[in-house]
């Protein structure tokens, strides 16, 4: 399949669709996941088209992975998180279901399940002080 822009992320990206901004330069937004799976879910989405990592241009993803690992970090200290998980989906059987390129930024807590990828929406002001939390530790 080819991509579609009229996925979500790509509406956020062209500025039609507000998101809990963390950082944005030429190449990439990082923001908040609004359904998280931990406190701190953090996405990183690639500004270059492409449905994932499948179809992405090497030199795209030469230039998002050291800001993936730098966000990564980030989350983990300004959320105290004992642990991250990376992941990143590729096609609907893998669980893919916003078909832009992207990466999830999971912190992991001793003691504490993860929720549903996809789950409950978390309140906006707790995501909007995290964006900042995360961005201050960028």
């Amino acid at each position: 399949m080819s991509y579609d822009p009229s996925n979500i992320f790509g509406k956020i990206l062209r500025g039609e669709i507000p998101a809990h901004r963390v950082y944005e330069d030429e190449t990439a937004l990082v923001m908040m996941d609004i359904f998280p799976q931990s406190r701190g879910h953090t996405l990183i989405v690639p500004k270059a088209p492409s449905r994932n990592l499948l179809d992405a241009d090497p030199a795209a993803l030469a230039t998002v992975i050291p800001l993936v690992q730098k966000v990564a970090n980030a989350v983990k200290h300004a959320t105290g998180a004992d642990g991250i998980r990376l992941a990143q989906f590729n096609e609907a059987p893998a669980g893919q279901t916003v078909f832009h390129l992207h990466f999830h930024v999971i912190p992991v807590y001793e003691g504490v399940a993860l929720g549903a990828h996809g789950g409950g929406k978390a309140d906006d002001a707790d995501l909007a002080a995290l964006a900042r939390d995360i961005a201050a530790a960028l």
